[in-house]
């Protein structure tokens, strides 16, 4: 669900901080906790450590992520495949 328009999206301004301590060029991962932080256009570029609960996911920003949550991209589950005969026979191939 979609947050509020008179609202405007949640941005979470630490990050936007370090963001802008951070040279254009630097490859440092911002580790951060904030998976409901909506993508700017400033943050296009950068990488972030997203925690999915267990680790920090490395996350890298390009122009189509503007305007989605952080945590889209750092999934929380692990699919573990199905038992069976199909699923036997897919990991001998």
């Amino acid at each position: 669900m979609s947050r509020s328009l008179k609202k405007g999206p949640f941005i979470e301004h630490r990050l936007l901080a370090k963001i802008s301590k951070l040279s254009a060029n630097d490859k440092t991962v911002v580790k951060t906790w904030a998976r409901d932080a909506s993508i700017t256009p400033e943050m296009v570029g950068f990488t972030f450590g997203v925690h999915n609960g267990k680790v920090h996911t490395p996350v890298t920003v390009i122009e189509n992520m503007v305007g989605h949550k952080l945590g889209e991209f750092s999934p929380t589950r692990k699919f573990v495949r199905h038992s069976g005969k199909l699923a036997k026979e897919a990991t001998k191939k």
